[in-house]
């Protein structure tokens, strides 16, 4: 097996086989061609590698890389991708990979990153004399097997019982609920403008980190679920009282899994109602009904509201591929 690599900003010109590999390793939504494209368009700096592994012409395994602290080598990881981007065939053995794509790299590089990866993409590989792993975090999603009335009466009886009250509560004030979906290409830009309007009044304008419809994340995001709607990959929930825009989650979705990237809700809704549960409880039970995907997943860190949802929690992990046994004694 031999890697080569390019500047990253020549992906398009491997979509062809970014997209037939991603198809052969089953790969989740988050590693589609037009997930990753859109994340070097706009949180890229440049320096950026696009790795590709080849043996008899065939492709192996690809990657986008980037040059770390001095002497490492790392997955592209900005902040908007859940997990390391990186695409092998099945079956093939990920130290060898790791040890010729070390050879391959530019600087001579000591030690080479693998990123957030998910051991239901990718089994955890065990530790050897060059190779480590280490804990990222927990994540949790939601199998949908069998009906949603089982499924929900199985979720605890707090959670019920206050969703339930307040319904009840907003029917008695004559407040409609919708549940809103939208999976149309050109309803996407103001799918983005809404998202970041609900999500710059709240905490996480205060912190630096809310989505805006003219920045990097919004051109982002509008970039990304423009693609992939127009295959059908896509689709955005919003949930009303009356027609005030109470929530929204921004998900993606391929094969039998669909991913809730982003979620916002409107802070100055009363605190003893939860829009984001509200529409998650319809969200749930439509995916259900369809009949169509096999899970949900969350991908960021277990909080308390996750583990209403769902008992089914595992581990993430990073990979630290040494050049040499002792250089991962020493890190040790």
């Amino acid at each position: 097996m031999k890697w080569r690599t390019a500047p990253a900003a020549q992906l398009a010109a491997f979509a062809r086989q970014w997209e037939d590999l991603h198809r052969m390793a089953a790969a989740s939504p988050l590693l589609a061609f037009d997930f990753v494209a859109p994340l070097l368009e706009q949180f890229g700096s440049g320096r950026e590698r696009l790795a590709v592994c080849e043996r008899d012409g065939a492709v192996l395994a690809m990657a986008i890389v980037t040059p770390a602290r001095r002497g490492s080598w790392t997955t592209f990881q900005p902040a908007q991708a859940p997990v390391g981007l990186w695409l092998q065939r099945p079956g093939l053995e990920l130290e060898a990979l790791l040890a010729a794509l070390l050879r391959a790299l530019p600087g001579l590089p000591l030690v080479f990153g693998l990123t957030q990866m998910d051991p239901a993409l990718m089994p955890r590989p065990a530790a050897t004399a060059r190779l480590a792993t280490l804990d990222y975090i927990d994540t949790a999603w939601v199998p949908l097997a069998g009906g949603f009335d089982d499924y929900w009466q199985a979720r605890g009886k707090n959670l019920r019982s206050n969703l339930k009250k307040q319904r009840a509560r907003l029917e008695k004030e004559g407040v409609a609920l919708s549940l809103r979906v939208s999976r149309d290409p050109a309803d996407m830009a103001q799918a983005v403008a809404d998202y970041a309007r609900l999500e710059s009044s709240g905490w996480k304008e205060g912190c630096g980190t809310a989505v805006h419809a003219d920045d990097a994340q919004g051109r982002y995001y509008r970039a990304m679920l423009e693609a992939l709607c127009r295959r059908g990959a896509g689709r955005v929930y919003r949930y009303y009282f009356g027609e005030r825009l109470v929530a929204m989650d921004l998900c993606i979705e391929d094969g039998e899994i669909i991913v809730v990237l982003k979620t916002a809700y409107d802070e100055s809704v009363p605190k003893q109602l939860s829009p984001t549960l509200l529409m998650r409880e319809e969200a749930v039970r439509t995916l259900f009904e369809e009949e169509r995907l096999r899970r949900i997943e969350f991908y960021g860190r277990v909080m308390e509201w996750h583990l209403r949802w769902t008992e089914q929690v595992r581990t993430m992990y990073h990979v630290n591929y040494y050049r040499w046994p002792g250089l991962r004694r020493l890190h040790q």
